[in-house]
């Protein structure tokens, strides 16, 4: 198979899986390319780099960036940046700020909701030590909020407190999605709208392929087949790439989130043409 997943998340961010053990999946499912793409962070891009090379497999060095649009969650993922870039670092640290900033404003709201969470239960949810570049996410609190009793799954915690719209949500002002185009063009990456079909703003692709995206994620594990083929055909108007990735989390509780790596492949030859676009951007 010369397929590539170009979206998941490993213990940097809110996955369960370390690096190592992604590029291990990666390479067990056959694949011949694998982007690590924590959410504001590149905290475990070294050490999958240094696995890619034990497993054969191709480690694209990633991120996905949080921005808000509207007062929705957009997700703009960047391949084949400067990693190491000191003001890419800095602006992703300000961006995991946020982040922190949001995780105390849901443990307030679910205090007001009468339950009882602390980001200590959180740290104690952890199943490894986070260091300082790498990001808590709605998921850990979520695991907290299993672990205590007050819903019995990953999946209840959201729906009933963190999604979108749920008791305990919050949106604290972020950047937005054009600003996080930039960031990742002036880091020598490549842009790619992160699964559209979770948005309702397809107008969004246009105006962002204006200002710099190249591609379009259109196949993802939460995209139906008619959203993955309306995806494709939009990235193709807009003269964009087409991309796909599982946007695999590991596995909480004997359930896997959103699915496994492999779940969502594409030619692994999309990986070049990603790598020649930033070549275009520098």
């Amino acid at each position: 198979m010369s397929r590539a997943d170009l979206h998941t998340h490993t213990t940097a961010s809110d996955g369960t899986g370390t690096p190592e053990e992604n590029v291990r999946l990666a390479a067990e499912a056959g694949l011949k390319a694998v982007a690590i793409t924590d959410h504001d962070t590149v905290g475990g891009i070294e050490e999958a780099l240094e696995a890619g090379q034990r497993y054969g497999v191709q480690v694209v060095p990633g991120v996905e960036i949080s921005t808000v649009r509207h007062g929705k969650d957009i997700h703009v993922l960047g391949y084949w940046l400067r990693h190491q870039d000191p003001q890419l670092l800095q602006r992703l640290a300000e961006l995991r700020e946020v982040r922190d900033r949001r995780n105390d404003m849901i443990l307030q709201r679910l205090a007001e909701l009468g339950i009882s969470v602390t980001m200590q239960d959180v740290l104690d949810s952890l199943k490894t030590v986070k260091k300082q570049d790498e990001t808590i996410g709605r998921p850990h609190i979520a695991e907290a909020l299993v672990r205590k009793g007050y819903v019995s799954s990953m999946q209840e915690a959201f729906d009933r407190y963190l999604a979108s719209g749920a008791a305990a949500y919050v949106n604290p002002p972020r950047i937005d999605p054009a600003t996080g185009i930039a960031w990742i063009l002036e880091a020598g990456g490549v842009p790619v709208l992160a699964h559209p079909g979770l948005y309702g703003q397809d107008e969004l692709i246009g105006e962002l392929a204006a200002v710099g995206l190249v591609g379009v994620e259109a196949f993802h594990s939460d995209h139906s087949p008619e959203q993955e083929r309306h995806y494709e055909q939009l990235a193709a108007r807009h003269g964009l790439l087409v991309t796909a990735g599982s946007d695999y989390h590991g596995s909480r509780n004997g359930v896997v989130f959103h699915a496994p790596i492999g779940a969502r492949t594409v030619d692994v030859r999309v990986v070049q043409q990603l790598y020649e676009c930033r070549g275009v951007q520098e």
